[in-house]
């Protein structure tokens, strides 16, 4: 008989690996804080697949932004991470998914500017509650670009301007939907410049895009993430950024305010939440485990060639930057006019 001493030992695969650090760290959280229902939820913490709620459609901004994201935590923690595309009522679909998800670690979602802050002037009546979702991680900001279509005779900001004022209302601006960033962006612009120009709200961000390069809409704000590389093209011509500085995607394109309307800015940011009752041990093992992929040059390095800039921090830094916007963003709303519900 083969001596307890003398047997092999055996063989632990790398995800197996993970996830067992990953359950003594989440573990020994637990007996610190004294709570039952962590030690419950954690054994084996995680077991299965992680679903993702991405409340935009695919191939936006939010979604280039969220899939590198799970690509690096799922080599991280061992397990794969679902990402469920569900657009709709200017993110509320998916947040309210969200919502109403069991606390358990196994849904998440990316709640973002407009699902967090925007949204709670946009809508009379919300089908989830941005405050008492559980904030994981901000991830980070990302600008918008002001580009219109590639025959447009405009080839800066004030050009632009003199334009909107000889016909106004004749220029068609599009925007990924109704009271997202992109149209609020150009609301601002449109009372900041004092300009006329007609929204188009789209369904995603896709879909402006295309109908922009095929001359059908004149004029889109939209994230740096999903219009460089149609600027990168040439199929759109980008005239300036939306934020206090340039962006170094485009160092060469001038901020709004650079370029004549001064005290312009707006951004988009995003981040990870989770259903009302997530345990706070489990909170901090996410928002560490995210932290330290944002911090990797790597990961910043993807980042960067999309636009987003990357803040890792605590997670109560999100609501935090819901909550401090959620003022500015309603009157740009009220602004629009662009209440839906």
């Amino acid at each position: 008989m083969t001596s307890p001493a003398s047997r092999p030992s055996p063989t632990v695969s790398p995800a197996a690996a993970t996830r067992r650090r990953w359950l003594q760290s989440a573990t020994a959280a637990s007996a610190a804080a004294l709570l039952p229902q962590w030690a419950q939820a954690a054994a084996g913490y995680p077991d299965r697949p992680i679903r993702l709620v991405l409340p935009s459609a695919a191939g936006g901004s939010p979604d280039a932004i969220v899939r590198i994201l799970t690509n690096e935590l799922a080599r991280s923690i061992g397990q794969p991470f679902v990402v469920d595309n569900k657009p709709g009522a200017s993110g509320g679909i998916g947040m309210a998914d969200v919502f109403r998800a069991a606390p358990d670690g196994y849904t998440l979602g990316y709640g973002n500017v407009g699902t967090l802050a925007i949204n709670r002037a946009l809508y009379a009546r919300l089908p989830y509650d941005p405050d008492a979702l559980v904030p994981i991680a901000l991830l980070g900001f990302v600008q918008n670009a002001l580009v219109v279509r590639k025959d447009l005779p405009a080839n800066s900001v004030k050009e632009l301007i003199a334009l909107a004022r000889v016909k106004p209302g004749d220029l068609s601006m599009a925007s990924a939907g109704s009271g997202t960033t992109g149209h609020l962006s150009g609301e601002l612009f449109k009372s900041m410049a004092g300009v006329s120009m007609t929204h188009i709200p789209y369904r995603g961000s896709p879909q402006a895009i295309q109908d922009l390069m095929g001359g059908v809409v004149d004029v889109m704000f939209d994230n740096l993430s999903s219009i460089t590389p149609h600027i990168q093209s040439g199929r759109v011509r980008v005239l300036a950024v939306t934020g206090a500085a340039r962006s170094p995607l485009l160092p060469q394109t001038p901020t709004v305010a650079e370029a004549g309307v001064e005290g312009y800015e707006t951004v988009a940011w995003g981040g990870i939440v989770a259903p009302p009752g997530l345990p706070k041990p489990l909170v901090a093992q996410l928002n560490k485990a995210i932290n330290d992929l944002l911090r990797l040059p790597t990961v910043q390095e993807k980042y960067a060639a999309i636009g987003f800039e990357v803040t890792p921090g605590p997670a109560e830094r999100l609501m935090e930057r819901a909550k401090k916007e959620s003022p500015m963003w309603a009157e740009m709303v009220k602004r629009s006019g662009a209440q839906v519900g």
